[in-house]
């Protein structure tokens, strides 16, 4: 149970930072017109082809220096940190969304953080289910940076998957 507990805790943390910070750059991204988008964008694209795991090692000694391993915060942030780049589906969906509706709330008087909130999310109940349910299913079936992150072997701390693959050990496959 304190397995699961710990996931739960983990998954649901990362998935609401997560799933507010995509869809804010996907609405960013498709709605407002700045310098440099679409350079951001094609940068985002490049760095979307690399796998995650080509981090690993990085992340992990620059969570060690800020003594954030073995600690679930320390894992909601890599989970958290690492959702920005999945902002392309959202922007998809955020283009398909008419501009005559954002240009009538300015006209009425609205700021872009009230247009975002009370006209865009409204009707972006789709996105948002999918964006929510891929940002809670990522840190729920990690098994890689979660055994990396919580090495201390306190299995307490430990997540689902990291509990399931100790059971494997030779040692405790009796008890």
């Amino acid at each position: 149970p304190n397995w699961f507990k710990n996931t739960f805790i983990i998954a649901v943390c990362s998935c609401i930072i997560s799933a507010s910070f995509v869809l804010m750059v996907a609405y960013a991204m498709s709605c407002m017109r700045f310098k440099s988008r679409k350079l951001l964008m094609n940068l985002s694209v490049i760095v979307n082809l690399f796998p995650g795991v080509l981090s690993m090692i990085a992340v992990y000694f620059i969570l060690k220096t800020l003594n954030l391993t073995n600690t679930h915060f320390g894992l909601i942030l890599i989970y958290s940190a690492g959702s920005g780049l999945g902002y392309l589906i959202a922007k998809g969906f955020f283009d398909t969304i008419p501009n005559s509706l954002r240009e009538a709330a300015y006209l009425d008087g609205a700021s872009e953080a009230t247009i975002f909130w009370k006209v865009v999310i409204p009707m972006s109940r789709p996105i948002i289910v999918y964006t929510v349910i891929s940002s809670f299913l990522a840190p729920w079936m990690d098994f890689v940076f979660a055994k990396m992150m919580l090495n201390a072997g306190i299995s307490s701390q430990w997540t689902v998957a990291i509990g399931l693959y100790a059971m494997l050990e030779k040692s405790l496959i009796n008890t």
